[in-house]
């Protein structure tokens, strides 16, 4: 995916208001050996990139002043109220340079587990996205959560999810977050096994 920026020389509240008048977006790309860059960015374009999932979690091309360097979405500032971005920052990354960063988890074949065909579970989802270090080659734009096997004794850490290659869990101490809980409601384990024993 690719995002257009031309570098700002003026800063400060009053610049950044008088961009965001003419339809620019005021933002910052930082790391790597250079200073950090101030950035103005078309606010169309970028607003509506950043309803698709995959470009806050993907290796992002960056043409700024004509030149392409590769950077990562790092923070967006949103008006309160208004669909207007306000802000923007993004990382510069390096191709041998392990980055650590939040990606999505996709959610499968819930409704053909055991917990929920058999049990009438209910299936919560306690995070939607979580922390990955990796190199940039290796960066998945998600992270798929298979359930077809979920019972309803089981819940499910980070430690239990299949990584791809070249992917790892940052280490937090003993960490190891719940991703999914099964809740069985009461009576209706029963009424499942009732309704299978009469078929």
């Amino acid at each position: 995916m690719k995002v257009v920026a031309m570098s700002r020389k003026e800063q400060g509240s009053s610049a950044s208001r008088r961009l965001r008048r003419a339809g620019q977006v005021p933002g910052i790309v930082y790391g790597g050996s250079v200073e950090p860059t101030p950035v103005a960015i078309e606010h169309n374009p970028l607003y509506h990139a950043l309803r698709v999932e995959a470009f806050h979690s993907s290796i992002l091309d960056m043409e700024l002043d004509g030149k392409t360097e590769q950077v990562l979405l790092r923070d967006v500032q949103w008006h309160p109220y208004k669909p207007q971005v306000l802000h923007i920052d993004f990382q510069r990354v390096a191709a041998d340079e392990k980055i650590t960063v939040k990606v999505p988890l996709h959610f499968v074949n819930q409704e053909i587990s055991p917990a929920v065909k058999l049990s009438a579970a209910i299936v919560g989802h306690v995070v939607n996205e979580i922390e990955i270090s990796c190199l940039p080659k290796d960066l998945p734009s998600f992270i798929e959560v298979d359930l077809a096997n979920l019972e309803t004794s089981q819940t499910i850490h980070a430690n239990d999810l299949k990584l791809p290659a070249g992917v790892s869990l940052p280490a937090h101490g003993t960490e190891n977050p719940v991703i999914v809980t099964v809740t069985v409601p009461a009576g209706k384990g029963e009424e499942a096994g009732e309704e299978g024993e009469a078929k």
